[in-house]
């Protein structure tokens, strides 16, 4: 009724108009066009891939594929508009070289990607979330398999060979989250990632300064990795241990404390079944020890054994990490829990997440933001870690000669007449003792050296 009355006060062009506009109304059942316009591209570079997101006003149809000769990346976006000067988008340090639009048809929106490498674009749809109200697009452009490569970490783990028998204990840090994953926001809008990509670097000096220990950084800066490619690197990395570091959040601003995870049982039981379902990872599973010519239930059995130890190695020192954090800070709880993170999910490795404190909590926020805190945050996982490694040295390592050569009381050395090329570095590598223990048993405070000179050199 409302329509008609409308109809007979309107001219006859308005009413053809409204009409049109009903039937296109009704056509589309009942919903309004509206065109997936991209308001916003950020960028995300990290050392083996670039992750660019395009934030749309509405979600899009669209297509994507490769060129080459130069080497471009092509994204047509259906009933869509660019709302932004792309030329000033920053690309400094990333694998795009420039962005550029165009309509290949009316319906279409064009985005072509020049990229200064080779690489094989893939991308995703993400619904608004609590972080970002606007549909996203997610393209990722990664580098070829056969030339992606981990950096180095020395010596290589399991190896029988002199010099690696007294290897460093290789120290995984995984900073959480990164890039577009946030993490939890606190009310001074303190963002989880970078708190604890501060904190993760703190350890990883604290690391480098300490004998015996090699860190490996999973993340080294403002870009996301996959949960279960973190473990993956860690791996490759030939790894000792996996430690994940988070800041928590929750509703009430009153909670707060660390807290410390391992992985639960029921975690362990699916991951296991799991690695057992992937015949790709038979060869590669516990420490490299193939599984591929055992019988189901052998394959079980090793596999859940492993489990088991890596959970209780993880405990001890997830216990030993939470003795020193209660030096620094309130405990949110005082025993190490139990999670089913998938970044704890590894079956040859011990592996624990740390919240560093609740970012949700003032006064835990405005202390997570500070370097002073951020320092004795990673010393209290770093002592940790020491205490537990120096008692539990992993075979073939420097601590396990150092500890062997304390367990047998007093010092034992050879004396050795310094000769021409000899340098105290070469000496100390040669002998698989560590380079400090050479200074502190011979009264050193450098390493000068002169031909003639007699050292001792601690037996093995």
């Amino acid at each position: 009724m409302t329509l008609s009355r409308a109809a007979k006060a309107t001219p006859v062009g308005a009413k053809k108009s409204v009409l049109w506009h009903v039937c296109l109304w009704l056509a589309f059942g009942g919903s309004v066009i509206a065109n997936a316009d991209v308001r916003d591209i950020r960028v995300w570079q990290s050392p083996e891939s670039t992750r660019l997101v395009f934030d749309l006003t509405e979600p899009s149809e669209h297509k994507i594929f490769p060129l080459s000769s130069p080497s471009r990346v092509v994204i047509d976006l259906t009933d869509a508009e660019m709302l932004l000067d792309t030329a000033a988008i920053d690309l400094e340090g990333t694998a795009v070289a420039s962005i550029r639009t165009g309509h290949p048809s009316k319906k279409v929106l064009r985005i072509v990607l020049d990229l200064n490498e080779t690489l094989n674009p893939s991308s995703f749809p993400l619904p608004p979330n609590e972080v970002y109200s606007s549909h996203r697009l997610v393209i990722d452009l990664k580098r070829p398999e056969t030339t992606q490569s981990l950096s180095p970490v020395k010596p290589v783990k399991k190896a029988d060979t002199p010099e690696s028998r007294r290897r460093d204990i290789i120290v995984a840090i995984d900073a959480g989250h990164g890039g577009e994953d946030p993490g939890a926001s606190g009310a001074r809008r303190t963002k989880e990632k970078h708190v604890v990509l501060a904190i993760a670097k703190e350890l990883q000096a604290l690391l480098k300064q300490e004998a015996g220990f090699t860190p490996f950084m999973v993340r080294t800066g403002d870009y996301y990795i996959g949960l279960r490619e973190r473990t993956e690197k860690a791996r490759a990395a030939n790894a000792d241990f996996l430690v994940s570091i988070h800041a928590d959040a929750f509703k009430q601003s009153s909670a707060n404390g660390s807290s410390v995870y391992v992985l639960s049982d029921r975690g362990a039981t699916s991951e296991t079944a799991r690695w057992l379902a992937d015949k790709e990872n038979d060869a590669d599973l516990i420490g490299g020890i193939s599984l591929e010519d055992k019988d189901d239930h052998l394959r079980m059995t090793l596999l859940d054994l492993s489990m088991t130890y890596q959970r209780n190695s993880s405990k001890r020192i997830g216990a030993d990490i939470l003795g020193h954090m209660d030096k620094i800070s309130h405990l949110h709880k005082r025993q190490v829990e139990e999670a089913a993170f998938v970044v704890l999910k590894a079956p040859d490795m011990p592996a624990l997440l740390v919240e560093t404190g609740f970012i949700s909590n003032p006064e835990e926020e405005r202390k997570l933001n500070t370097r002073s805190y951020q320092q004795k945050m990673a010393a209290a996982i770093f002592n940790g870690i020491k205490d537990y490694f120096s008692d539990h040295p992993p075979s073939g390592t420097l601590l396990e000669a150092e500890r062997r050569r304390n367990q047998d009381g007093a010092d034992h050395w050879h004396s050795y007449v310094i000769r021409s090329g000899d340098t105290l570095s070469d000496i100390a590598v040669q002998n698989g003792v560590a380079l400090n223990e050479l200074r502190r048993i011979n009264g050193l405070s450098d390493d000068q050296i002169r031909i003639g000179q007699t050292i001792k050199i601690p037996s093995s």
